[in-house]
This record gives structure tokens, sequence and C-alpha cells, in this order.
């Protein structure tokens, strides 16, 4: 969706700003990596931005990884551990650009994650994994 006029100018609401996303109703995603599931609640495909609410499973784990931009991280439940500790539910962490790290339930977790940029995976699936069908070899792009 592209704006006629330029940022700053409006002065008043119009319609169709907002954009509703009915989570509760949306149904979990099936990953490529074991144990973890996703609802994407926003993504813009070409800068990578994305905001996913995540469920992994008791043990479940993602590859080692780098965050090519920002990412913050905020836990529902449960928590998620790497190499600098561990996030219980009700905190947050964020990542600067270029950090590597690969996280892990012990428990599970329920988290919400905001991503400034494209992930880039070191080991395992790619990160168009995340956005897959391991169901359907094509994948769903």
């Amino acid at each position: 969706m592209s704006r006629s006029e330029p940022i700053g100018s409006r002065r008043k609401p119009t319609a169709q700003q907002s954009k509703p996303i009915d989570v509760v109703g949306m149904p979990w995603q099936k990953t490529k990596i074991p144990g973890i599931q996703i609802k994407v609640l926003y993504r813009n495909e070409e800068t990578g931005q994305s905001t996913i609410l995540f469920k992994f499973a008791p043990g479940a784990k993602t590859p080692l990884h780098e965050h090519t931009a920002l990412e913050q991280t905020f836990v529902l439940e449960g928590s998620l551990v790497d190499h600098d500790g561990e996030v219980t539910a009700g905190n947050y962490v964020w990542r600067e650009p270029g950090s590597v790290h690969q996280a892990y339930a012990p428990n599970g977790s329920l988290h919400i994650a905001f991503f400034g940029g494209h992930n880039r995976m070191l080991e395992g699936p790619d990160a168009t994994a995340l956005f897959e069908d391991p169901d359907n070899e094509e994948g769903s792009k």
C-alpha cells in the first residue's frame, strides 16, 4: 500500500489506517523446525521486518542464526535460554544487529518477537523455513 501524501502531512484520522488481526482465531502454522509453531502478525517480504508470535514445545531449539537488524522479544509464558542466560515470562530481551545465538525453550515458551530485518541461518533450514508448510515441499513463500 502506498501513500499519496508525505508522512506528517495528515492532521486527522482517515479510514483503513489500522490493520486489526484476529490473533486468537488465526491457526498456528507449522515450521520445518521441530517443535516450533508461529503466527505471523506482520511481515514485509522486502525488508524482512516482521512481528511473529512463537510457540516452542518443551525442548524446542532454533538453528544457530544471526540477526541482521534489531530483534526484540517479549516472553509471555515459559522461558527462552541462550548463551547469555534465561529470559522468563513477563520479561524482555533485545539483540543488536549482528548478534548470533541459538534460542532454546527447556520447558516450552510462548513469546512475541519483532524483527527489524531478515535473519541469516548459520545452520539448519534457511530463514524462509519459518514461513513454509513442512508438508508442502514447494513451501508457501
